[in-house]
């Protein structure tokens, strides 16, 4: 605080500072403070020889040279107010100018692109694009406001006949160039043999779509594996001619699976009796202090360490038939074999219906799940 001497503090007169003052006379430079009119608040007495106070921080300089009549030791524990931000700037001028230059010159020099960045396919060349957008004077370099992105993509279009499309694009500092090839479309081979289409699975018709053929099926049919459906022929009485048979057969499929579940499961329970033995283990010796005899058939063992001294101590156990929670049952597993059925079928076969059915036989649940499809059953024949 020695250097606020530098400073006119008068300008601060709503930022204060707390000192804590350590004199031999400390009420003498109290007593200074208050004649030379300086506002003195919460004082604080720590010892018989300091006191900790708050000032403004224009009335330091004041402080400061009553401190040194007194000969008073100070020292500033705690600052108030803006003035302190102000202070610290003016003294990190250099700092700040060259934050604020650096700011500067790094918005000026994003104003230019540094970078093209070219992306093309197989037959195309990045190189053969660079070269033809430094024909237009766009480089590395260049302003941003000096590109016409619009004319750019224009020009590179109109004069190379192997690009279909361009797009530019600034990102950052980056010219981001995609352009995209013409392709000479594929020659598609028409299927020319004759053929027709069977049913490569049991179902129920639901839709018939032919492109070529003739269909042998309608809505309702009820086909069979292996059924003709479509007919690989075409043309009217007395004019028919052989074609490839083509088309969908969309028929409602049927997934089935049985499971056979007991009503009654087994279960383990203590029936309250109980043999304790206790003993020390020397070596593969058993000193047995408490020995009782375990006539039990079935039995749980517990054996347990406390010291030298073990104790083991067999539960009888017998088994009874418990009555399953039938509705809990029947819905995990009928979940359980319906997602079975699910991750077996074709990813193009969509369900419409699940079905779960349960009869009880004699000491047993037999339960059915019946997963409904949709899906083309039409396969060209083969010969």
């Amino acid at each position: 605080m020695k250097k606020m001497s530098k400073i006119n503090l008068e300008n601060y007169k709503r930022s204060s500072i707390e000192i804590e003052a350590q004199s031999l006379n400390i009420e003498k430079f109290i007593n200074l403070l208050w004649k030379n009119n300086i506002g003195v608040k919460n004082i604080r007495k720590k010892d018989l020889t300091t006191v900790s106070l708050e000032v403004s921080l224009k009335d330091y300089l004041k402080v400061d040279k009553i401190s040194k009549k007194t000969h008073t030791k100070l020292k500033v524990i705690k600052r108030k107010g803006i003035a302190f931000l102000f202070i610290r700037i003016r003294k990190r001028n250099a700092l700040i100018f060259g934050t604020v230059l650096f700011m500067c010159i790094l918005y000026y020099l994003s104003t230019f692109i540094w970078k093209i960045d070219i992306v093309t396919e197989k037959k195309l060349s990045p190189y053969e694009l660079r070269r033809e957008l430094t024909s237009y004077g766009v480089k590395e370099g260049i302003r941003k406001k000096n590109l016409n992105i619009g004319d750019i993509e224009e020009k590179l279009t109109k004069n190379n006949d192997e690009i279909l499309w361009v797009r530019v694009r600034v990102e950052g500092s980056v010219l981001k160039v995609v352009a995209a090839e013409r392709a000479t479309p594929p020659m598609i081979v028409q299927e020319t043999t004759p053929g027709n289409l069977v049913a490569i699975k049991d179902g129920e018709v639901v839709r018939v779509y032919t492109t070529s053929g003739t269909a042998l099926v309608k809505k309702g049919d009820v086909v069979k594996k292996g059924q003709l459906l479509v007919k690989g022929e075409q043309g009217r009485e007395g004019n028919i001619y052989e074609v490839p048979a083509k088309g969908h057969v969309i028929a409602r499929t049927f997934y089935e699976d049985v499971k056979k579940i007991p009503l009654f499961e087994k279960v383990k329970e203590r029936t309250g009796n109980r043999v304790k033995n206790i003993y020390v283990s020397i070596g593969n010796k058993k000193i047995f202090l408490k020995k009782e005899m375990n006539n039990f058939s079935n039995y749980d063992k517990i054996i347990s360490k406390k010291g030298f001294l073990i104790t083991e101590e067999c539960f009888e156990i017998q088994e009874k038939n418990k009555a399953i929670n039938k509705k809990k049952v029947i819905d995990n597993y009928s979940k359980e074999m319906i997602n079975k059925i699910k991750e077996s079928l074709d990813k193009n076969t969509e369900v419409v219906d699940e079905i779960v059915e349960d009869k009880a036989e004699s000491d047993y649940i037999i339960l059915r799940v019946l997963v409904v499809g949709e899906e083309n059953i039409a396969s060209q024949e083969k010969k």
